[in-house]
């Protein structure tokens, strides 16, 4: 057993005895069945915190001859495929952690030559009688081996993006480490499998397609692994009820992630981290800061502001994803941040309506922090001061209320502030913070029509009142008020009993001033 060649199955057990473990090894069952053809070659993109290096050595302890895994194994569903037992421990298997390459090196050719005489080193100590071209050429040496022993290797290669995220500006450092890879892996009958795990897709130089053989698996279309890219809602609700933790809590903390063939999918570490220690809490920001986002929702570029603005307050974007080259650098329009911050795990990506979202409360605290301390002008502020406003309503001071929604009103090309749905976008940073006590609707339907925001207070939370809130745009905020009565949209309410607050909020056109009404009732 080496240190990269035949690694051993150690880090996987580790892993495996923590004190939650969910069970991924399916995608064992699906390498197993592109092992030896031409789709062996798999690039799997996620973000941080998404598993990607226990996905890598959970393949190493499986795949490796180096070791004994059928006793790890055997409590996991990959046990119970047909094709268990043939690949089990049967290859060569080389592992690469790029990341720990690029650390210890000066640049990246250097890196380059340490990996190449890393590997050798142990392939030649392995197989000492093979009649080797040329024992300091890595690619030649593999053939080599092939030629006399016909055993295929599997590669599986961590952070393999790290040289794109950490020499961005550097294109022929980042072309030089392509080419070593494609002369490692393309068309090379000594592969068995290839299977690289970072956080981009594979980058795009023009006409330059030296990955080309793989086949890509991101943030934009997981395809058939996409139940792999996190955990599942079934694999999360077994956790809360095992930690007794309240699952639609979990959901709108931690959720939000969607693909066609996995409808939801949680981000794993704060999940695990949320069940350890009973909280849920903004875990994201214990591996990254806000000012990781904060560089690239401060680009530049036209519609880019109003597009997270407008997503803060809970709305879809449309983006086109189709001109964004794969690196952390080149941009072109506001799509190509957005598509980034989808890899990122920072926007979630309805590939349908090609939409792109906040997934959820988690994530969406930190765009806040990162707005708040950006030159946003007054939005900066309202989003700050939302905690005040929240108060303000439950202690029924309507002229702070109508200052805080003065303060979000954000008027641009873009958002146009000419009607109720506009308003309504601003009320929702007006009121950021009451997603912390509250689950809020839009358009709930209730009595004679339909409500423009309802909040209904979370289970943590019985003291807090319900709100309903009616806007109007050039009217007047009694008139407001006075409709949620008339139409009874307190019957939007049907499964609550407590206080209700009714809240109308009116936007005058002519004298660009907001007004607000606060009146108490009792369901």
């Amino acid at each position: 057993m080496g240190n990269y060649l035949n690694s051993g199955n150690e880090q996987f057990r580790k892993m495996a005895a923590s004190e939650i473990y969910v069970d991924k090894t399916g995608l064992i069952e699906y390498t197993n069945r592109v092992i030896n053809t031409m789709q062996g070659y798999l690039c799997v993109s996620r973000p941080r915190r998404f598993g990607k290096s226990m996905a890598a050595a959970m393949l190493v302890a499986y795949y490796s001859c180096g070791c004994s895994s059928e006793a790890l194994f055997q409590p996991y569903e990959i046990s119970a495929s047909p094709d268990f037992h043939k690949h089990l421990n049967q290859y060569d298997t080389i592992f690469l952690n790029v990341q720990e390459f690029l650390s210890r090196s000066s640049n990246v050719t250097e890196m380059i030559a340490r990996i190449k005489r890393m590997i050798l080193r142990e392939l030649i100590e392995k197989y000492p009688d093979a009649a080797y071209f040329d024992r300091t050429d890595l690619t030649e040496s593999l053939k080599d081996i092939y030629t006399a022993y016909h055993r295929p290797f599997v590669f599986i290669i961590d952070e393999w993006d790290c040289i794109f995220r950490e020499y961005k500006q550097d294109k022929e450092a980042q072309e030089r480490y392509l080419d070593f890879l494609r002369d490692l892996l393309k068309d090379k009958v000594y592969v068995a499998l290839a299977y690289m795990t970072g956080i981009l897709p594979i980058k795009k130089y023009g006409t330059h397609s030296a990955l080309n053989m793989f086949d890509e698996f991101s943030m934009l279309d997981p395809g058939p692994l996409a139940q792999y890219t996190g955990f599942t809602e079934a694999e999360v609700r077994k956790l809360c009820e095992k930690y007794r933790m309240d699952l639609d809590e979990v959901k709108g903390w931690y959720d939000g992630y969607s693909f066609e063939q996995e409808p939801s999918v949680y981000s794993p570490r704060s999940v695990v981290s949320c069940m350890r220690f009973g909280k849920l809490e903004n875990y994201w920001n214990q591996t990254e800061t806000f000012e990781a986002l904060q560089v690239y929702i401060d680009m530049n570029f036209d519609g880019l502001r109003d597009d997270i603005l407008n997503m803060i307050a809970g709305n879809h974007v449309p983006v086109n994803t189709g001109s964004f080259t794969n690196d952390m650098t080149t941009f072109h329009s506001e799509d190509d941040v957005l598509t980034l911050l989808i890899h990122l795990g920072y926007l979630g990506y309805d590939s349908v309506s090609r939409c792109v979202f906040i997934p959820n409360y988690e994530v969406q605290s930190e765009y806040v922090n990162a707005v708040a301390v950006s030159d946003w002008g007054e939005v900066s502020s309202a989003l700050k001061n939302s905690a005040e406003t929240l108060k303000a309503i439950w202690e029924g001071r309507p002229a702070q209320v109508a200052e805080g929604v003065r303060q979000a009103h954000f008027e641009t090309s873009h958002i146009q502030y000419n009607d109720e749905n506009a308003l309504s976008y601003t009320i929702s940073l007006a009121l950021y913070a009451a997603r912390n006590f509250y689950t809020i609707h839009r358009e709930l339907a209730g009595g004679k029509g339909f409500a423009d925001l309802v909040f209904i207070p979370k289970k943590r939370f019985p003291d807090k009142p319900a709100l309903v809130v009616e806007l109007k745009w050039d009217k007047n905020a009694a008139g407001a008020a006075k409709q949620i009565k008339d139409k009874e949209y307190c019957r939007s309410l049907e499964d609550y009993s407590g206080n209700i607050l009714l809240v109308g909020i009116n936007y005058d056109k002519k004298t660009k001033k907001h007004s607000c009404v606060i009146e108490a009732a009792q369901k």
